[in-house]
């Protein structure tokens, strides 16, 4: 049985009693309760995040959730006043806060406004939503693309747009919780292989393709728990084998991944037109916020007419399509960031795994997790590094499972190989103060 929070089961007894005894003398003075049909409080969930507040104030660590940045959040970071070394962005190419981005948003500030105000379908389009759209489509050599204005909700309503009750959804183990979404809200058939086993995926799709309508395979360019890679070109071939569509979802590959930073394909040396439907986010290397879909010109027409994630929905901000259109060029014309950051994250890797920290199946091009077994170590160990002026998140059960509970790094290009090297050391000292207050 797991183990919640990496205690053991007489541990998370005492901790149990010990938030009773605390909590004892609250309830006598709370109102009387609601009825059970409007008793927000046994919302499902509700207790379990409560529990977890509570054990965390119990062994005395502060949450490291929602802590406010006094600014651009980049290699480095102000919480508080004070200055962080920060490994929590997606800044991957530091491009946000550059400049050239700042002043593209403010232009288009100027000439349309924060807002488009309404969807785009009832408002008409502002040029800068095509040319980023048209943009895009030349970075995948595809006919189209489409942008909307949240990466969670482009995969939910392709995917339930696209998939209905006759179909069939093959996907990763560890896909995004928004592409399972998606799958759920369409009623297709849901089946989920192991991690990057595109052998077992197969073995799935042969065994059931011939009993649904279409078929879809979902998988990430480059995963952001484990920071690996899937081999591509055998998923395409699978997907030609067998009458599916392919779908990658590039949110942390694009200005991460292949030489130039134009993502998996570049990585693994496929054609994009392998690949039938392409998906990614604005908010990582491109510095806005929304999701994009490319493609062949059939599909996104039916999404632009018809997805209700773009129909019913507010157009993209002027603004932020503004800054991703920028930070795209910015990517194209000046690959040594792309060069930059897969060298940092190299670096991280290696003197992490010198160190004797499993940092699991990280191809260390951006993403580098330190695996530290419970959601107890992991969160003291964050804490630790907090106290020296590093800003690392940890990743707890039941996000991940309780054995690999981690510490979960986000390289940059404009992190130094020597804070890399000072918070390598500062993860080993950590590790050992951790380990002597255990045995003290």
């Amino acid at each position: 049985m797991t183990q919640s929070f990496g205690l053991s089961a007489t541990a998370r007894a005492a901790l149990l009693q010990r938030l009773s005894r605390r909590k004892g003398g609250e309830e006598a003075s709370e109102a009387p309760p609601e009825s059970p049909g409007r008793d927000l409080a046994t919302l499902p969930g509700l207790r379990d995040i409560e529990m977890v507040r509570e054990a965390g104030e119990a062994l005395g660590l502060e949450s490291p959730y929602f802590r406010p940045h006094e600014g651009v959040a980049g290699a480095r970071t102000v919480i508080g006043g004070r200055e962080f070394l920060n490994f929590a962005s997606y800044n991957y190419l530091g491009l946000n806060g550059d400049p050239r981005i700042a002043a593209a948003a403010k232009a288009a500030i100027d000439r349309h406004g924060v807002s488009a105000s309404a969807s785009r379908l009832a408002s008409g389009e502002r040029p800068v939503h095509g040319e980023l759209e048209a943009a895009l489509a030349e970075q995948y050599g595809t006919e189209a693309c489409l942008c909307l204005v949240s990466g969670h909700a482009t995969n939910v309503t392709v995917i339930g747009h696209l998939m209905g009750a006759r179909d069939l959804v093959l996907h990763d183990q560890l896909i995004h919780n928004s592409a399972a979404e998606g799958a759920r809200l369409s009623g297709a058939r849901r089946i989920a292989f192991p991690h990057n086993d595109w052998r077992a995926a197969e073995r799935e799709l042969a065994a059931q393709r011939r009993r649904h309508g279409r078929a879809l395979i979902v998988i990430e360019g480059h995963y952001s728990m484990d920071g690996d890679v899937p081999d591509l070109a055998r998923f395409a071939e699978m997907a030609r084998r067998h009458d599916a569509l392919l779908m990658v979802d590039e949110a942390h590959a694009l200005g991460v991944l292949g030489a130039t930073g134009r993502g998996s394909f570049e990585h693994c040396g496929v054609a994009p037109g392998a690949v039938d439907i392409w998906m990614g986010t604005l908010s990582k290397t491109l510095s806005g916020c929304g999701g994009y879909i490319a493609g062949r010109r059939p599909l996104i027409d039916l999404l632009r007419h018809a997805a209700p994630g773009f129909v019913y929905s507010v157009g993209m901000a002027p603004p932020l399509a503004a800054a991703s259109l920028e930070s795209l060029r910015v990517m194209q014309a000046e690959p040594w960031r792309t060069a930059r950051l897969q060298a940092n994250a190299a670096l991280f890797l290696r003197l992490a795994r010198e160190a004797g920290f499993d940092t699991g199946a990280s191809a260390g091009l951006g993403i580098v997790p330190v695996i530290l077994g419970s959601s107890v170590a992991a969160a003291r160990m964050a804490a630790a590094l907090f106290e020296g002026g590093i800003n690392v998140q940890p990743i707890l059960f039941p996000v991940v499972p309780e054995r690999s509970a981690r510490l979960r790094f986000f390289l940059s290009a404009e992190h130094t190989e020597d804070e890399i090297a000072r918070t390598a050391a500062a993860l080993a000292a950590a590790r050992e103060g951790l380990a002597g207050a255990r045995v003290a």
